[in-house]
């Protein structure tokens, strides 16, 4: 006896165009990112310790205003049209980026060029809080609620497979053309992202049918996420473990170390989306974890493990008799797995979030957790940049790895039912 074959988000229609707009808007936002930085550390790289503070200032500059306005990003989301909001911000996002393309044809002052690059990173954080939590919160109303799970799986893995090829080819853009051509490809993925989220399709809209008072609105989804202990323990420990851990923010500073050029840099910003890639693809094919607490606190050991070895690939080449091109490979190989370790976070969590909230509250609770990412993410780039003036570069990466398995111990601590965690969406046996 025959069974029907299983049912996939990527089944409809809309949702495969929900799918395009993400890749095309990652990879624009990740060409971005990486010329951002690369032209920074070009402008400050005469004096390393302030190049890492600039490096850090990248990260400052957009999670200000992403903190500052995703609250009200997500009430927003929950009361007006996601698809809207969606297409207007990354209308904004478009127009900055002609502006970052325009003033890398320009011979500006340095002062001038760093100024208007950080106004740009700020505006297009203030416009990325609107962007993510309208996204997040659409993809229930594109498809039904037992495809979510799969869903989830099928947009993480083509958001970390943009997060692969968007450093890299914006370094090989950089390497063969200057800023100019990476910033112009920015645009046309800007662009690209913007007409498939005009031909989006939602089959049921699900804001908020009685409007609120914006911030008893607010608190609702800050209550909601403070009383659902297991997602609040998962995006803590994802908050602190990355702000102190990650080592995105100095990665020109190690190219340069390594003896890299802009190939390698992009080559080591796409190396954890790599990784990511790999393992999401793994998890799309295989059963759903049964130990999902368990299986979440071994990827953050993993990623802890691996930002160490990052940290001293160099010297760990050199006492092994091999030189910086060796030291490239094993710096490659471990932001490989830390990325690897990380979709699996990832993936339980985002899980966690899609299957718990209703479609209604959906904004806002996304964009609470967006608190949550945007602090880990960019706060931690500031974090890095701040730690690696005062410790040094190498020192403060192993900081960061280490401080990893301190923040795994107090999450056991305050959140002991994370680890009983079992299938995600159930509750936790005792």
């Amino acid at each position: 006896m025959s069974t029907a074959p299983q049912a996939s988000a990527v089944q409809h229609g809309s949702f495969r165009l929900y799918l395009g707009a993400i890749v095309l808007g990652t990879l624009g936002i990740q060409i971005q990112g990486v010329a951002v930085a690369w032209q920074v550390f070009q402008l400050t790289e005469s004096d390393t310790a302030n190049a890492a503070l600039a490096l850090g200032a990248i990260g400052l500059a957009e999670v200000i205003p992403f903190v500052g306005a995703v609250l009200f990003a997500g009430h927003v989301a929950d009361t007006q049209n996601r698809r809207r909001i969606a297409l207007w911000a990354i209308a904004a996002m478009t127009l900055l980026g002609v502006g970052l393309f325009a003033q890398s044809l320009l011979q500006l002052e340095t002062w001038v060029q760093l100024t208007c690059l950080y106004a740009m990173v700020m505006l297009g954080g203030l416009a990325r809080s609107f962007l993510t939590t309208a996204r997040q919160a659409m993809i229930a109303e594109l498809i039904p609620r037992e495809l979510i799970p799969s869903g989830v799986r099928w947009r993480n893995t083509l958001f970390e497979l943009a997060c692969v090829i968007g450093p890299g080819l914006a370094g090989l853009l950089i390497w063969l053309g200057g800023e100019p051509l990476a910033y112009g490809l920015m645009l046309g993925c800007f662009v690209g992202s913007l007409v498939a989220t005009s031909l989006l399709k939602p089959t049921q809209l699900l804001q908020s049918r009685t409007p609120e008072p914006i911030l008893q609105s607010l608190s609702a989804g800050i209550r909601f996420i403070c009383n659902h202990r297991i997602m609040l323990g998962a995006f803590t420990m994802d908050l602190f473990a990355v702000l102190l851990g990650g080592a995105v923010a100095l990665l020109p500073i190690f190219a340069q170390m390594l003896g890299v050029n802009e190939l390698g840099f992009g080559l080591l910003r796409a190396a954890t989306s790599m990784g990511a890639v790999v393992m999401s693809i793994y998890l799309i094919i295989r059963p759903p974890l049964e130990r999902a607490g368990p299986a979440l606190y071994a990827s953050f050991a993993v990623f802890g493990i691996c930002i160490i070895g990052f940290g001293l690939s160099i010297p760990l080449a050199s006492e092994l008799g091999f030189g910086l091109q060796a030291a490239f490979v094993l710096s490659f190989l471990f932001l490989l797995i830390s990325g690897a370790a990380d979709a699996v976070n990832v993936i339980i969590r985002q899980t966690i979030l899609q299957t718990t909230v209703p479609p209604e509250m959906m904004g806002r609770v996304s964009a609470v957790t967006a608190v949550f990412i945007g602090c880990s993410n960019e706060l931690g780039m500031a974090e890095s940049g701040l730690a690696a003036r005062l410790l040094g570069t190498v020192n403060s990466v192993v900081f960061g790895g280490l401080a990893t398995f301190g923040v795994m111990g107090l999450t056991h601590w305050r959140f002991p039912e994370l680890w009983h965690l079992r299938k995600v969406g159930q509750e936790p046996t005792k």
